[in-house]
């Protein structure tokens, strides 16, 4: 006898699966959290990789070596994101004096309409320096640390590229390793998941640089033709950005609104926030659609959840990880969600379940 009607028992199943798969994917978050110096640069690896397939197949379709060809696709990169970077960097040099200023009068501005006595930029400029001056020791301690900081970041990207040269040479490899790893029986499920997760990070990496880059020109054209002071700094600004969905766009919208505001008035900053609003607008209802339609399409909620749950466990990094990893899995979701979706009719089918003809009279 049952002691327990079926509806609670299939209840207890499934939290038990919730738990046990809550539990699993808590561990090992909290082991990518201790082994981040390893992990980040793998992570990183993979995002580049996907980002580049389509240069590295093009050139090993042109009969170029395998390993000449992921050479040839990693020196570009190099090439590529450091004159990105140079150009990002020169353009907040040239302007930053000037984005500076325009938020320091915003600031000044906010503070005298809205602030108490004391709260003007500049007065919390020099409290900070008498917080600098009382705790000299921990601020010297402090660089000492960001020095560390910055010489681990230079080593992590000097493996993630290495990582990325070794990922597109042995990319054909990688199939036949999972099928070899896999259980007896799921080699065709697990290798039909790991392309499916690869396509939706594929997707998602070049439809976003796309979107960031009609994003960056569209802004920054617009701040350009409203005379804004270091439109080419906040249209770099907004490139990089973009690789936040929602809160990256939000962020550096609100920048070039406050600058417009402060340099060149209330009027201006209205046509400023009209340009982003409107930039926003065509990214969601024909940038996204248009471009990354082959690809995993996540809810906003989803991505919000995700975006804040990945700043909780690495900050800025898990920001910029947190919607690939996202993607892959709603990708390895969808194919379980097909495999078995097309299984079923195939079970009702059955010679076993049909019923045979009856025979005739005549």
């Amino acid at each position: 006898m049952q002691l327990l009607p079926d509806p609670v028992r299939r209840l207890a199943a499934w939290c038990a699966v919730i738990l046990l798969v809550a539990g699993v994917g808590y561990v090992g978050i909290r082991l990518c959290a201790e082994l981040k110096t390893a992990v980040t640069p793998v992570l990183l690896a993979l995002l580049g990789t996907a980002l580049l397939g389509p240069l590295y197949r093009r050139l090993v379709k042109a009969h170029v070596n395998r390993s000449v060809a992921a050479m040839i696709t990693c020196v570009a990169v190099v090439a590529v994101v450091g004159g990105a970077v140079y150009i990002v960097v020169a353009a907040l040099i040239d302007t930053g004096d000037q984005i500076v200023a325009s938020l320091k009068d915003a600031g000044n501005s906010v503070a005298d309409h809205f602030g108490a006595a004391g709260t003007s930029v500049d007065d919390l400029a020099s409290n900070a320096k008498e917080l600098l001056t009382k705790f000299g020791g921990t601020a010297a301690s402090n660089v000492i640390s960001g020095v560390s900081v910055v010489g681990e970041t230079l080593a992590m990207a000097v493996l993630a590229l290495l990582l990325v040269f070794f990922f597109l040479r042995d990319s054909d490899g990688a199939a036949g390793l999972l099928r070899s790893l896999a259980p007896r029986g799921t080699a065709d499920v697990v290798e039909a998941m790991a392309r499916r997760a690869f396509e939706g990070v594929e997707g998602f990496m070049r439809g976003t640089t796309v979107i960031a880059l009609i994003d960056a020109f569209c802004i920054g054209v617009g701040l350009l033709i409203l005379d804004v002071p270091g439109a080419f700094g906040l249209a770099a600004l907004v490139f990089v950005g973009a690789y936040i969905p929602y809160l990256g766009a939000f962020l550096s919208g609100a920048v070039a609104v406050l600058v417009a505001l402060a340099d060149r008035g209330v009027v201006i900053a209205l046509w400023a926030l009209g340009v982003v609003l409107a930039v926003q607008v065509l990214e969601g209802h024909v940038l996204q659609p248009m471009i990354q339609s082959r690809t995993v399409q996540m809810h906003p909620a989803v991505v919000m959840v995700a975006i804040t749950a990945g700043a909780s466990v690495a900050g800025i990094l898990g920001m910029l990880l947190a919607v690939p990893l996202t993607a892959a899995a709603f990708g390895v979701v969808h194919e379980l969600r097909e495999r078995y979706a097309s299984q079923e009719p195939n079970s009702a089918t059955s010679p076993a379940t049909v019923p045979s003809p009856e025979p005739s009279d005549s």
